[in-house]
């Protein structure tokens, strides 16, 4: 399994997706999570760098990209999700998921929770606005 996600990182560095460290032209991500308990779906937002909590997860994006209009449709994000402990109302340090997400496959490397599902829907430009794709 661990070959498995070091190819997918691999492969969509190799793709022309920015990684962290680059400059991000889409400095925002559109989510969509499931609330496996109540069956609600809820769609939010996060900024590169600043955690946004949804339910008891704190999800924090490090980088977001997705390929111009004319070319094959490719959006990727690289994000971090900690558990939250809401009994101490504390942020569990180690991540329960490290990865790329990828919009067009979102069961290739998903999020795997007794209770939430989160997935990947767009990379945008700014919060609240939709993004054209063109850089």
């Amino acid at each position: 399994m661990r070959a498995i996600a070091q190819l997918i990182v691999a492969a969509a560095l190799a793709a022309g997706l920015s990684g962290p460290a680059a400059a991000d032209p889409f400095p925002v991500a559109v989510f969509s999570g499931l609330d496996k308990t109540t069956a609600r779906v809820t769609k939010f937002e996060a900024e590169i760098g600043k955690p946004v909590r949804f339910g008891a997860l704190e999800i924090t994006v490090r980088a977001c990209d997705k390929k111009p209009p004319e070319d094959p449709p490719q959006t990727a994000v690289y994000v971090e999700v900690r558990q939250i402990d809401e009994e101490k109302n504390e942020v569990e340090p180690a991540p329960i998921f490290k990865g790329w997400m990828f919009a067009e496959s979102p069961g290739l490397n998903a999020l795997e929770h007794p209770v939430y599902d989160v997935w990947l829907n767009t990379c945008k430009t700014s919060m609240g606005a939709a993004s054209s794709g063109k850089r």
